[in-house]
């Protein structure tokens, strides 16, 4: 029986209305991720700002924007993932949303790179918690018919959260140094005074997310899935195998082998962060500090997910049959990574860009990039949940179509957008590129989501957010700045340089959509053949 806090969230069936709760809950779980984004976003709007007080390089952002936040944002997103899998998803979320309201409040009263890193980490490890849960509950709110867009209406979130950071960014900033320019209370800049303004409302939020009531799981499936009676255990043994030096107690518990297994994976992650840094390190004294950092937290995070995957395959053969050794979920979450790698680079880079190239005011960088971009970025996920919905219906390779959609389109309008010398084609372009990036998330959520089980869903979610982390966010700004770095703080050069992973994503995308309506439709007979007892 489920347990006293838990609702059905509908009715088992296929065709049941969507009761006025289900949406009620979605909008609340909607701001929730416009938070995390305007608190993860407003990085871009400072970026000029931080470089030229803390002497940092465009590596450097590029670096902090990416992978200080999403190594640590993909790591704990597995136990999290975990955690939402078998605990109270809503008291999770709220706990991690008042963590990194906490951290990114804390990031305005850091006052050096380091200090700045370790803010952003927190962060990072906050908002773990938000989409695993999210994305749960919202499977267990909306029938299969619906998903799709209940997703993309949750994950506008991003994209309306985007671009209201860089409005109300730049707005802090410009009327905090107009009011206080010598610093003001606690002698804080106006970038320092932009974190702490946008990090204190979350922590109200997170009340208001405790009064959403918990679904049972799998109910709206017709699998209604029976409450986990230690929900901590498994959290606890997900840390033991994906949180270094964790990592390495957790393989000794499962033998020599994989103890030895592991302690060479250690040093071929090590090695391979070395030669990357020897490699890509070259140039002024900053950047090269800076690539070490990159190429050390990106080691540790892959020897992590290394170690967190082949615990899996031991610990929950099922659930690794279904995502790491699907071949159909693979190329979907990495085709989508592809995708990511391109968007978060421009997404990230545009304001800075703009107010370089066309020296545009912050204040104007909100209004006319910031507010157009969250406009094209809410048009583009609902337009593109809405026509993967569609073509689902018409053939179950539909949802990828969009996804492919998404990764093509903006292809030109990025190269136009930073080569063009007009601000006003920037901005068109700009939005165009929004919008047309935007349309595959939603499809790409939800066609991973269909190809595993219900008690599942948290960690395919986590598992799947590796792909835009650990591929999209992680490299995609930071080699933009990079390239950037080395040509002399040339955005443009930084930017259409990222272009050349496209081809990449083609051939994953189109693996994918030969692959995925086989698997979906084999779904329970592989998880069955595994040893799922259904």
């Amino acid at each position: 029986m489920p347990n006293a806090d838990e609702v059905p969230a509908a009715q088992p069936a296929r065709d049941a209305g969507v009761p006025a709760y289900s949406w009620y809950a979605l909008t609340v779980l909607l701001l929730v991720y416009v938070l995390n984004f305007v608190d993860r976003q407003i990085l871009s709007i400072l970026a000029n700002d931080i470089k030229a007080d803390l002497g940092v390089s465009d590596a450097y952002l590029g670096f902090l924007y990416g992978t200080a936040f999403a190594i640590f944002y993909a790591l704990f997103g597995i136990p999290l993932g975990k955690l939402a899998d078998s605990w109270h998803r809503v008291r999770l979320m709220s706990i991690g949303l008042a963590l990194w309201s906490a951290m990114t409040t804390l990031s305005g009263l850091a006052r050096t790179a380091p200090l700045l890193t370790a803010a952003r980490v927190g962060v990072g490890v906050g908002e773990a918690t938000a989409s695993p849960s999210a994305y749960s509950l919202i499977s267990d709110w909306f029938p299969a018919r619906l998903r799709a867009t209940a997703l993309a209406i949750y994950s506008s979130g991003l994209y309306l959260g985007g671009g209201l950071s860089l409005l109300i960014g730049g707005l802090i900033v410009e009327n905090w140094e107009s009011a206080y320019p010598n610093g003001g209370p606690l002698n804080l800049a106006g970038w320092q005074a932009a974190f702490i303004i946008v990090g204190l409302p979350g922590l109200a939020l997170a009340l208001w997310v405790l009064t959403l009531k918990e679904p049972v799981r799998g109910l709206i499936d017709g699998m209604p899935s029976e409450p986990v009676e230690k929900p901590f255990r498994g959290f606890v043994d997900e840390l033991l195998q994906i949180i270094p030096p964790l990592t390495i107690l957790g393989a000794a518990r499962r033998g020599v082998g994989a103890l030895l297994v592991n302690v060479g994976a250690i040093v071929l992650f090590a090695l391979l962060a070395i030669g990357l840094t020897n490699w890509l390190g070259s140039g002024p004294g900053a950047v090269v500090a800076q690539v070490s950092d990159q190429w050390l937290f990106l080691g540790v995070g892959y020897y992590a997910i290394f170690s967190w995957a082949t615990a899996l395959r031991s610990r929950d053969p099922v659930t690794f049959s279904l995502t790491w050794g699907s071949p159909a979920f693979m190329t979907t979450i990495l085709g989508y990574g592809v995708v990511a790698f391109i968007a978060y680079a421009t997404s990230y880079w545009g304001a800075p860009y703009a107010e370089r190239a066309f020296a545009i005011s912050k204040a104007e960088i909100g209004l006319l990039l910031g507010a157009p971009s969250a406009v094209a970025g809410f048009l583009g996920v609902i337009a593109g949940g809405r026509m993967a919905d569609a073509l689902y219906l018409r053939t179950p390779s539909g949802r990828l179509f969009v996804v492919l959609f998404g990764l093509i389109a903006p292809l030109p309008i990025i190269w136009t957008m930073f080569t063009t010398s007009s601000q006003t084609v920037f901005l068109i372009a700009a939005f165009a590129a929004q919008f047309c990036g935007a349309s595959a998330l939603g499809a790409a959520a939800a066609a991973s989501q269909a190809l595993v089980l219900p008690r599942m869903r948290g960690v395919a979610t986590a598992t799947f957010f590796l792909a835009t982390t650990l591929v999209g966010l992680a490299l995609g700004p930071y080699l933009a700045g990079l390239v950037s770095a080395k040509h002399g703080d040339d955005l443009a050069t930084g930017m259409l340089s990222i272009l050349a992973a496209a081809p990449v994503g083609l051939i994953l995308l189109v693996v994918a959509i030969r692959l995925v309506p086989k698997a979906e439709a084999t779904l329970q007979e592989r998880a069955r053949a595994a040893g799922e007892p259904i």
